[in-house]
């Protein structure tokens, strides 16, 4: 998880003492605040209207939301990365199973095997796995679900691609940005994606329990997972709200989870989206890039594995180990001197952002180095 910026934990804490008091909860205005979180959002990610911008509690929310609005026939195939987080995965698998469709992982190459690849072909390790990606995607894909880094090992997806191979062949483009928004900067627009997807604890430097969801126009006519109050036309009128209405409010917010305006999470969320709109996610990248520029050269001095520059995230990315080290005694070594890194499959993952600095890398490189 991201830290919690010290401004987002003085809105939390300001947000709670405002419950002690319920009255200054004023209705409906109150209830309406989370358009403010919308369009932060939405200026993150380059989406011009906030309206398509839904409140969920998590991207498995999001993920089921579009798995339940994307028709998916028998004889389809849905296309994803291998070994992707399971919010991008397990509403695909049961869409798959229940359409009798057939899921299409992709994974990236073995070790070695970019050294015997046909002239001509991708021969770096991301290089390949994209365009496996692209080679899976046919007239018969339905549904590519992708994340825009792996959260394993930083790997770039080339999304403006895939978006275009989508495109071509009709499928719909569903982006889990969790791994990158807020660090990384996404052009939506560039992208084209139909569902774009992102919790709010990580990069984003947010609260647990929410995230924020981009819907195209494929969904505008789509069904909810819940049917709330809020979302329907004339909602801002608390006296007429005994007077039913059918028709949603446009948009995406039509998506949004129940009680959505969250008291407590969405102050915390909005400062921190407005203190990333200040850094922009593109001054992020390229002080993580520059920070760990050295590193990444000691590392494979080291025997470790790391992914081409073009295919790698600055701000996570993967240290693939060497057979001689031992991953007991590295993970003792790393816990003795502080080091929060993970271990994922076989790769070491780094994960950097603004409030690290030389010191906090040369001590990963002297653990690394074993001094």
């Amino acid at each position: 998880m991201g830290p919690l910026p010290r401004r987002s934990e003085e809105a939390g804490v300001a947000a709670l003492a405002r419950k002690r008091h319920p009255t200054d909860i004023g209705a409906p205005d109150a209830f309406w605040e989370s358009d403010g979180v919308r369009a932060a959002f939405a200026r993150l990610v380059g989406a011009g209207d906030p309206a398509r911008v839904a409140i969920q509690p998590g991207v498995s929310y999001g993920v089921a939301t579009a798995a339940r609005n994307l028709p998916v026939a028998r004889g389809q195939n849905l296309v994803l990365t291998h070994e992707q987080f399971p919010g991008n995965v397990y509403a695909w698998r049961r869409l798959a199973a229940e359409s009798e469709a057939e899921l299409r992982s992709v994974g990236p190459p073995e070790p070695g095997m970019g050294s015997a690849m046909p002239a001509g072909a991708a021969t770096g390790r991301g290089a390949v796995w994209n365009e496996r990606m692209l080679e899976a995607i046919d007239s018969d894909t339905a549904v590519v679900a992708v994340p825009h880094v792996h959260w394993t090992d930083g790997t770039l997806f080339d999304l403006a691609a895939i978006g275009r191979r989508c495109r071509e062949v009709g499928a719909a483009l569903v982006v889990d940005g969790t791994q990158s928004i807020g660090a990384l900067p996404f052009d939506l627009a560039e992208v084209r994606p139909d569902a774009l997807v992102c919790a709010a604890y990580k990069w984003l430097l947010g609260p647990y329990s929410l995230s924020l969801s981009w819907y195209g126009p494929r969904f505008d006519d789509g069904v909810p997972i819940e049917e709330t109050w809020i979302a329907r036309e004339n909602s801002h009128d608390f006296q007429r709200l005994v007077d039913y209405r059918d028709d949603y409010l446009p948009g995406a917010v039509r998506y949004d989870v129940a009680e959505r305006s969250n008291f407590f999470l969405l102050p915390i969320a909005a400062e921190s989206l407005d203190m990333l709109l200040e850094w922009t996610p593109a001054r992020v990248q390229t002080y993580c890039r520059e920070l760990t520029r050295g590193l990444i050269e000691e590392a494979r001095g080291l025997g470790f594995g790391v992914e081409d520059e073009p295919w790698r995230a600055s701000h996570l990315f993967g240290l693939r180990m060497p057979p001689t080290i031992d991953l007991a005694d590295l993970r003792d070594r790393l816990a003795a001197r502080g080091i929060a890194v993970s271990l994922r499959g076989s790769a070491l993952r780094v994960s950097p952002n603004v409030y690290n600095d030389e010191s906090d890398v040369d001590a990963l490189a002297e653990v690394l180095a074993g001094r």
